[in-house]
This record gives C-alpha cells, structure tokens and sequence, in this order.
C-alpha cells in the first residue's frame, strides 16, 4: 500500500517448480575458471550467505570478464590471503593428497561468506558416509590449491549446486596464467561418483538414509 524503503509487515513468497536442462551449454562437462584477484563477490557482514538478488547482480559483469578469456565461471577469492570461497553461483569442492598422503575432500566453511547450499550439504552429508576418503570444512587458500596442483597432489575440483547438481573444473586462470588441472585426467571419478548417487537418489533408483526436519 505504500512506495518507499521501509521494513515490510507481509510478505508473499512464490514458490516456482519445474524440470531443468543442463546448466551449461556444455551439459555435463569441465569448465574453466578465471580466478579473480580484484573484485569481491561477498564480505563479512555482507549478503555472501543468502540468496538475495544483490549476491548475484554485481557478479555478472565479473563473469562477463572471465567469459571474455575463454572461461565459463569466476572463481571468487577473498582478502589478503586470497581464500578460495565460491565458483560463480557455486559452492567449490577441492579433492586432494593431503601432505599426510591422506585423500581429502575440502569445501570452505559457512563463515559468512559462503551460500549454504543444500546441494553443498548433501555432498558433505553423502562423503562422510564414505571411507575411503575425509571430509574437511576449512579455510583454504589460492596457494594452497596451486601448491596442491603444481605438487600433483590436486586430484578433482568441481562446483555442487541446485542447477548443475555437480560439475567438473579443468582449468583455471590465474595471474594471466593458465593452469590445466588434473580433474580429467581419469574421468573424474569422484565427481562423477556424487553425480550418479545424487541423481539416483532424486529419481527414487536409491534410498536415502537422511531426514529432513522442517521447523
């Protein structure tokens, strides 16, 4: 009933359905990665977590940026240390050899910064079912991950989200170099593995053990 900026008494909320093609053109393929160095996708205190509209209009200037060098998403990083936090609309999952020789599986940590995902969360949930590998939720940096890829330590890298549900991550640019990850190497055996079992799972073709509570 009235035009101004305000904090509203009621709300409306839509809830829209529907089945989705591939995400990307390229369906269920690598993707390349500009890591940005300059822009920041979200802060603290800022709107990083949420899904509101000002958490993804000022990224697609950025992702015109990264497409204009041959790559599909931004992979967004954070402060000094340059903390890797999101790949476009994504959330990120790093597979790696540890420095323990350990496999380990890393998403950064809700600290903010970060969307949570239910397709994030599922992934996690679904992992630590898993033996043959660990599940870590931590901070980790641009160098780390270099040091991992350039050390041959870096296994697979993909993004998880509602749309794609996961998807592989060949290539990042980074400092106007071009780094060709070994996700593909084998087929990306892990991200295809969380791929199959979320799918089955979704059409009925496997049980899940979770449950869902609703406030």
């Amino acid at each position: 009933p009235t035009l101004g900026v305000s904090a509203p008494n009621e709300s409306l909320l839509f809830v829209v359905t529907g089945p989705v093609g591939p995400y990307f053109p390229t369906g269920f393929k690598p993707i390349s990665l500009l890591a940005d160095t300059f822009h920041c996708r979200a802060f603290p205190g800022g709107m990083g977590a949420y899904k509101a509209g000002s958490n993804y209009g000022p990224t697609i200037y950025v992702n015109k940026m990264a497409n204009a060098q041959g790559c599909q998403q931004v992979l967004w990083l954070y402060g000094e240390k340059k903390l890797v936090t999101e790949v476009g609309t994504m959330n990120v999952f790093m597979y790696l050899k540890n420095k323990k020789g350990g496999n380990e599986l890393i998403t950064p940590p809700l600290n903010g910064l970060i969307l949570p995902g239910v397709t994030r969360q599922s992934v996690l949930d679904l992992a630590r079912t898993w033996t043959d590998l660990t599940v870590s939720e931590r901070e980790i940096t641009m160098d780390e991950l270099m040091e991992a890829h350039q050390e041959n330590r870096l296994m697979e890298m993909f993004g998880a989200g509602t749309a794609c549900i996961v998807c592989p991550i060949e290539r990042i640019v980074y400092n106007g170099k071009s780094h060709n990850l070994a996700t593909m190497n084998n087929g990306a055996p892990l991200t295809v593995r969380f791929h199959d079992t979320l799918v089955d799972i979704q059409f009925g073709r496997k049980p899940s053990t979770w449950t869902v509570e609703v406030a």
